[in-house]
């Protein structure tokens, strides 16, 4: 049984980074990033804890281990990581006036895909995370990560802007809340 809740403790922030690990860009081959997608940025423990601190990642578990998770993010990080710059200035431009939440990566265990942990993720951070704070979440996807465009579209998220950063073509997407 799957149990989807926030982040409580320095533990799951680690399974955090171990599957996030298992899924960066570089640690996948060119099959299963086609396949089963794949995540970009990579995050520090320390940068976790302080996201975590004003808006709680989302996490999927099982048997008490942490097989999904959805990281949120809110502009107070802009600054913080080089590549999603120029993502949150083309937010600032398309939705300056809302109160929003950054997804900042998703990622499932890929012995649990395809079992509704990716609908589940987001369920819960509207429904919980989001709720009478938020009035959207926003996400960028690298254009190639077909899986990820594919399952975002699949659960509501609009398309809002493509751009490109240096070799990297991005989507902006939301969900309204």
């Amino acid at each position: 049984m799957l149990i989807y809740s926030k982040v409580t403790s320095n533990k799951e922030l680690s399974e955090i980074l171990e599957l996030q690990q298992k899924n960066l860009f570089e640690n996948v081959s060119k099959e299963d990033r086609e396949e089963h997608g794949f995540v970009t940025v990579k995050h520090t423990l320390e940068i976790l804890k302080a996201m975590n601190i004003v808006c709680p990642h989302t996490i999927a578990k099982h048997e008490d281990k942490v097989v999904g998770f959805a990281l949120s993010m809110t502009k107070d990080f802009a600054e913080d990581f080089t590549l999603l710059k120029p993502m949150f200035h083309e937010i600032s431009k398309l939705v300056s006036d809302e109160k929003y939440i950054v997804m900042g990566q998703i990622c499932i265990a890929k012995d649990y895909r395809k079992k509704g942990v990716f609908r589940g993720l987001y369920q819960f951070m509207k429904t919980v995370t989001c709720l009478n704070t938020f009035d959207r979440i926003l996400t960028e996807i690298d254009s190639k990560n077909h899986r990820s465009l594919k399952a975002h579209e699949s659960v509501g998220f609009e398309n809002l802007k493509d751009f490109n950063t240096g070799d990297i073509n991005w989507r902006i997407v939301s969900l309204k809340v």
